[in-house]
């Protein structure tokens, strides 16, 4: 085995946590070790492994990783004194005079916490965003004919800065809310920052779902262990059975969208959102396997959401951190603040209790997709990608009161499993829309995509040379098709509520090591291991 990573920023390959070095290298290790040291240790071998997964893959770059949660930790105890210092104010003043005094020491904290809140926000907008924002400013200099350029600097970005920025300003501003106590013990809020499960794809967590988790850790369980191993297998399947397999094809057709009829696009437009599904809910069956064998619950970052009946329900169930935290930090912070409370009192009055609050709401609606497309990456087609979701979710909510009436009017049952259907189907073709324009490579070319579809859409393409062309064979569809139908039925289960790994545990010990020695085999005979097979870098590790 190559134990280059081994040196500092060379164990990029350990980004996926499927590769061999993370799965038969780092892992293992890691897990021995932890098992072996004392449980009063234990956090602290804990965070020690997480701050060397950081370094084998960033490099120098750790610092930054410290540096931030130091940031978060200063600001936490800084808001914490100008609290105690509010309440120690409060105490002996009329109550007359307290609104005014009250005011004026949380204008203080809020001057803390849009401090704290733009050094983070702004240094992922430098590092992430400054190449994507200066060079648009060149295209408008350049279409004026001015001479003029804005110099654009190269900056190296920490693996996974999009993910544990958010968990920090969510630290910072919980904090400010009362909503958790300003923590004192800094191996804790770093631990919390550097858990290396959830360092490169999330999930997004907050300092109350994690921190006390992560503190507390305890003996490897027989049960943990086993439930863990089952999940990242079951997520090592979805990556390299089918996401991995259908990256040849997705590829090929998006980097040359002048090449293929509509019917490939279709396919390829398929292909991609059942790989992009695949690869982030396989890479978090990974971490919540992995943080579950040391005994810590993550949140789940998807329930099954193409189930979903529209698209905003789609998008509760599908990165359901990332929403949740755009939920709580934007859109309610926007809907409450004093401007949207009058506009929806104001409009309420003119337009009635349901299009009333859709007014601010539909403010608040712009700045959650405007950031959420944005935060997946520096190009127009994120952020058209994010707009799309925002025209088609507001559109929702304007049409809701007609829908129903209209329903009544046809004599259709919304409640019939046929209703229930064509709304699944209608999602996921809006979805997949969606996310044609996501992979696209810029906005341009993804108007050129779902134009062919429509200007071209034959099939003529569909001949015997055509999926040699486009890099995968007829056994690697039948694979992927089948892997999943595997999940899908899995998941319907999950819809029911039954979980396979509790039913797998109520069977006798030989029955369960059958099932895993069987997934295992799959994995190992149908994995994407062919001859000049690439590993596929996570997706989502990008962003």
């Amino acid at each position: 085995m190559d134990l280059s990573f081994l040196l500092a920023g060379t164990g990029k390959t350990m980004t996926s946590f499927f590769s061999m070095t993370y799965l038969f290298a780092f892992l293992p290790v890691c897990l021995i070790v932890y098992a072996v040291t004392p449980k009063k240790a234990k956090k602290y071998v804990l965070l020690a492994e997480s701050l060397l997964f950081f370094w084998l893959v960033s490099g120098a770059l750790v610092l930054y990783l410290i540096l931030s949660a130091v940031s978060v930790f200063c600001f936490g105890l800084w808001l914490d004194k100008l609290q105690q210092k509010q309440k120690t104010a409060l105490k002996g003043l009329p109550k007359e005079e307290k609104k005014a005094a009250k005011q004026k020491h949380l204008r203080k904290q809020r001057a803390v916490l849009a401090l704290g809140v733009l050094i983070h926000i702004g240094m992922l907008l430098v590092l992430k965003y400054s190449e994507f924002f200066l060079g648009n400013i060149n295209s408008i200099l350049s279409a004026f004919n001015c001479p003029f350029r804005m110099y654009i600097p190269k900056f190296i970005m920490p693996v996974g800065i999009s993910f544990f920025t958010l968990q920090a300003v969510s630290y910072i501003t919980d904090v400010y809310h009362g909503l958790i106590a300003a923590d004192r013990n800094f191996p804790r809020i770093l631990l919390f920052m550097s858990f290396f499960p959830q360092i490169v794809e999330g999930p997004i967590c907050r300092y109350g779902q994690t921190a006390e988790q992560l503190w507390n850790v305890g003996q490897i369980k027989y049960r943990s262990l086993t439930f863990g191993l089952q999940r990242i297998l079951f997520g090592m399947m979805k990556k390299i059975v089918v996401a991995d397999r259908l990256d040849p094809l997705v590829k090929k057709v998006f980097d040359e969208p002048n090449s293929f009829d509509g019917g490939v696009i279709i396919l390829a437009a398929v292909c991609y959102t059942v790989q992009l599904y695949m690869d982030f809910s396989g890479s978090m069956d990974a971490v919540l396997g992995t943080a579950e064998i040391f005994g810590v619950k993550l949140p789940e970052n998807f329930q099954r959401p193409f189930f979903s009946r529209s698209v905003s329900e789609f998008w509760k169930r599908w990165h359901i951190t990332l929403g949740a935290w755009f939920k709580d930090y934007i859109f309610y912070p926007v809907t409450s603040s004093k401007r949207m409370k009058n506009l929806t009192s104001s409009a309420r009055k003119k337009l009635g209790n349901h299009y009333g609050p859709l007014a601010a709401g539909g403010i608040a609606l712009f700045c959650v997709w405007w950031c959420n497309g944005l935060w997946h990456g520096a190009g127009w087609n994120f952020i058209f990608f994010g707009m799309y979701h925002f025209v088609l979710i507001l559109s929702g909510n304007l049409i809701e009161p007609l829908v129903k009436p209209i329903n009544n009017k046809l004599h259709i049952k919304t409640d019939s499993a046929g209703y229930k259907v064509f709304q699944i189907i209608r999602t996921t073709i809006l979805v997949i829309i969606g996310e044609l324009f996501f992979r696209a490579n810029g906005i341009a070319s993804g108007m050129q995509l779902f134009g062919r579809i429509f200007s071209d859409l034959t099939f003529r393409s569909f001949d015997g040379g055509l999926l040699y062309r486009l890099g995968v064979d007829r056994y690697d569809l039948i694979i992927a098709a089948v892997t999943v139908v595997i999940v899908f039925i899995i998941s319907i289960l999950n819809e029911k509520c039954i979980s396979i790994r509790e039913a797998l545990e109520k069977k006798s010990l030989v029955f369960r090591w059958c099932i895993l020695y069987v997934l295992i085999l799959y994995i190992v005979v149908f994995g994407a291991y062919s001859f000049g097979y690439i590993p596929v870098d996570p997706m989502y590790a990008q962003f």
